[in-house]
């Protein structure tokens, strides 16, 4: 272990000590979550049931940040809109600080991954996501990140190679390619003119979604920032062009019900994507001296792992020359 990372310093016992410091009688009972880029548990109580703790990740978010995302999601909670905030627990609020981390409890909610090949979820699901975004257009953050081609793309690209995370044979390869991409990409935001933004998850994809009594439940708000609505919807596609477009049909019927899709935003669909996949692996490499990267993610970081992500970055490059999905009824 990396003593000197902040997380090391995150023993079972300090972890307990800042539940009870919080209010709760903790039974001792402790099960790490999936979580990486924070620390996550689940915590047995006394009694009877169980909380979720979050540790955020030090120097990860300003305190006014992390506020922000709570008050987002605690103000979608009160519209009746299933997602599971942070839990006022005294009369400090939800962001608390134990041994210089700072921390929220959650409810515990338990559901399974959504079933997005069923059209029907993808209508329910349609509908919830403009939900959110009518309540994300009211009014926006001022603290929060903005999505942009600076720092999901050309800083991810900058960090990855001032770093000497590509392998040598490959750095030619990548410079060319990644810079190809990040012309494209700028390019086609370009083209589209001023972005609509409005708050919005961020990080909508299926795991941090948990399906119950037929309607999806959102999780994960760290990542909610200022952007286009698309990019809560992109990743709900999947499958070939046939099938994504069956699958937007559904998604777009679903959401115009309660917030206007923006069809116009379907072009940057391939970019978003493109975003996505630059600011992932430079995520993996700023992160990779966290003890629990390598542990978590041994493939990274390799001669095979870097090969991949080239050719999927060559991939990407040709999408974004490939007609944009429609929506035709």
């Amino acid at each position: 272990m990396d003593y000197n990372h902040p997380y090391a310093r995150l023993t079972p016992d300090l972890v307990l000590a800042a539940v009870e410091s919080l209010g709760f009688q903790p039974d001792a009972r402790i099960f790490a979550l999936n979580s990486y880029e924070n620390r996550v548990y689940q915590i047995g109580l006394i009694e009877g049931g169980s909380i979720v703790v979050k540790f955020y990740r030090p120097e990860r978010w300003t305190t006014d940040q992390i506020y922000e995302e709570h008050c987002f999601a605690q103000e979608l909670s009160d519209m009746e809109i299933p997602v599971v905030p942070p839990l006022p627990v005294n009369e400090a609020g939800t962001l608390h600080t134990y041994e210089n981390f700072q921390l929220a409890a959650f409810p515990l909610f338990i559901g399974r991954p959504p079933e997005l090949d069923n059209l029907d979820n993808l209508l329910v699901m349609g509908r919830f996501i403009g939900r959110i975004h009518a309540v994300g257009a009211m009014t926006t953050f001022k603290e929060r990140a903005q999505i942009s081609v600076e720092k999901f793309a050309i800083d991810s690209r900058k960090f990855l190679l001032e770093n000497d995370f590509i392998p040598m044979d490959l750095i030619p390869a990548y410079e060319s390619l990644s810079q190809d991409l990040i012309n494209r990409v700028q390019q086609r935001f370009d083209e589209h003119g001023a972005l609509n933004l409005l708050r919005i998850h961020g990080d909508c994809h299926p795991g941090n979604i948990l399906w119950k009594d037929n309607m999806p439940n959102f999780v994960d708000f760290d990542d909610t920032m200022m952007g286009p609505a698309m990019q809560d919807l992109w990743m709900m596609l999947s499958g070939d062009r046939n099938q994504r477009q069956a699958q937007l049909l559904e998604l777009a019927e679903g959401y115009n019900e309660f917030y206007d899709f923006k069809a116009n935003e379907l072009p940057l669909v391939e970019s978003l994507r493109t975003l996505r996949i630059m600011n992932y692996s430079a995520w993996l490499a700023r992160r990779w001296e966290d003890p629990a990267f390598p542990q978590s993610f041994p493939w990274f970081n390799t001669q095979r792992y870097w090969s991949e992500h080239i050719l999927e970055l060559r991939e990407q490059l040709a999408a974004l020359d490939e007609p944009s999905l429609e929506l035709i009824y």
